[in-house]
């Protein structure tokens, strides 16, 4: 039993492993920072294993919960550099005028945050972001496109801020 489980625990890390470092690489831009996000998500999946009916969901919404954690850290930590340097001539850009999408998707609220991340980033079809996240199709589809809506205005708003 225990060598079976063992087993289908390296398969799934071997088979789904690269792609979600790769997925959490793009979302925090820093190759340590992914291995290790990527390395939690497994081992929160391995304390839960037998409770887990779908491992590759939970490792995606386990990893888009400690990006989510990992961007409120660097944003915290911008926040200190720039009350630090408040003397300096140079002013940093702040996030209104940053018209990253990452920090746009940050912004958003979780309801719409994890639709996005999961669909676009983790490429899952709208009927598996719906099992993963307990709503219905049509709600993802909602969510996504309202989503969508935020985003466009956001960046219209940090590319133009006389909008």
């Amino acid at each position: 039993m225990k060598r079976s489980r063992d087993r289908a625990a390296s398969e799934l890390f071997a088979a789904l492993y690269p792609r979600l470092a790769g997925w959490c690489r793009r979302l925090v831009d820093d190759d340590e920072t992914a291995h290790e996000i990527a390395s939690e998500a497994f081992t929160r999946l391995w304390a839960r294993w037998t409770s887990v009916e779908e491992p590759r969901g939970f490792l995606y919404v386990t990893a888009a919960n400690l990006v989510r954690d990992h961007w409120r850290k660097v944003e915290r930590e911008r926040r200190a550099m720039r009350r630090a340097t408040t003397e300096a001539a140079v002013r940093p850009h702040t996030e209104e005028s940053d018209p990253s999408v990452r920090l746009l998707v940050q912004s958003l609220p979780e309801r719409l945050r994890v639709p996005i991340l999961l669909h676009y980033y983790a490429d899952m079809p709208i009927r598996e972001v719906s099992v993963l996240t307990g709503r219905k199709e049509g709600t993802v589809k909602a969510d996504l496109h309202a989503a969508r809506e935020l985003l466009r205005v956001h960046l219209r708003r940090s590319l133009d801020p006389t909008l």
